[in-house]
């Protein structure tokens, strides 16, 4: 729900604003680029770490599985709070705040006020970790940004530390992806090995599908820049040309299509294609 609105000439009266979002399907998210599982991730910590520290004091999600969520334009939306609890559990010892999962079990301490402290917090981290973390975000993970992924994932798998810190974290992932910080050992010089065709796109496309793509006509993916696509197509054994466009990711990175061969040029303000000049007789059929 977005918000309510009341109408003082009505007794009673009020008005529920809703957004309407799609059930999360694992596997479909399995298959979508690295971007936007992080993306997922992201949100859904950023939803924990506002139950961490609501108006209403600490709130645990009780039922914690994917169904409980939609998708709402890429973004992670919770839309079942039956199985909300606000509030620690109550504890009299240290043992009464054991929390219990199928393959771990943690203790949280109990205060001298008498309640679990952080109990609510730990459950929601490891179920994050266990239903989200685990499934969509190691695989296929930029390689500069391993370690940080590999951080988060051994914290959260273990309970190290706080959803204050798991945030920062994940906050310090996406500067970095989104500043092209981890590309600073990438060879610049790289780029010359193209000619560059600026207001040109290209007409009867040789496409070839690559893995997590944007498209499922053909290989579309996510670049910091033009010289970062340079960098994937000359990994890509079939690739000879590339093009970029206005079209950016919700990062704000740009969208390459790479291809194997056009026919011909055609005017294009928007586009930019990049074709390798030891493979340019091959581009054009």
């Amino acid at each position: 729900m977005r918000g309510q609105c009341q109408d003082s000439a009505l007794a009673g009266g009020v008005m529920a604003v809703l957004e309407q979002g799609t059930p999360v399907q694992m596997i479909q998210l399995l298959q979508r680029p690295w971007e936007e599982r992080f993306r997922v991730c992201l949100g859904l910590v950023r939803l924990l770490h506002y139950l961490s520290n609501s108006p209403l004091g600490s709130v645990a999600l009780l039922d914690f599985q994917p169904r409980q969520f939609v998708m709402v334009s890429g973004e992670l939306k919770l839309t079942d709070l039956d199985d909300a609890n606000a509030g620690e559990p109550a504890c009299q010892a240290h043992s009464d705040c054991l929390l219990c999962f199928p393959l771990r079990n943690f203790t949280a301490l109990c205060s001298p006020h008498g309640v679990c402290e952080g109990l609510n917090e730990m459950r929601n981290l490891y179920n994050a970790y266990r239903y989200f973390f685990i499934y969509l975000l190691p695989h296929q993970t930029p390689a500069a940004l391993k370690p940080l992924v590999d951080q988060i994932m051994n914290a959260t798998g273990e309970l190290k530390q706080s959803i204050n810190k798991t945030l920062e974290v994940f906050e310090d992932i996406l500067h970095v992806y989104k500043s092209g910080m981890y590309l600073r050992n990438m060879p610049i010089s790289i780029i010359k090995d193209y000619a560059v065709l600026k207001g040109i796109g290209t007409a009867g496309n040789m496409e070839y599908k690559c893995w997590l793509s944007y498209s499922h006509q053909g290989c579309v993916l996510s670049v910091y820049n033009a010289t970062e696509a340079a960098l994937i197509c000359n990994s890509h054994p079939q690739c000879t040309s590339f093009s970029v466009s206005g079209q950016k990711t919700w990062t704000g990175r740009l969208l390459a299509s790479f291809r194997s061969g056009f026919s011909h040029l055609v005017p294009d303000v928007s586009s930019t294609v990049y074709v390798r000049r030891s493979k340019a007789s091959a581009a054009v059929l």
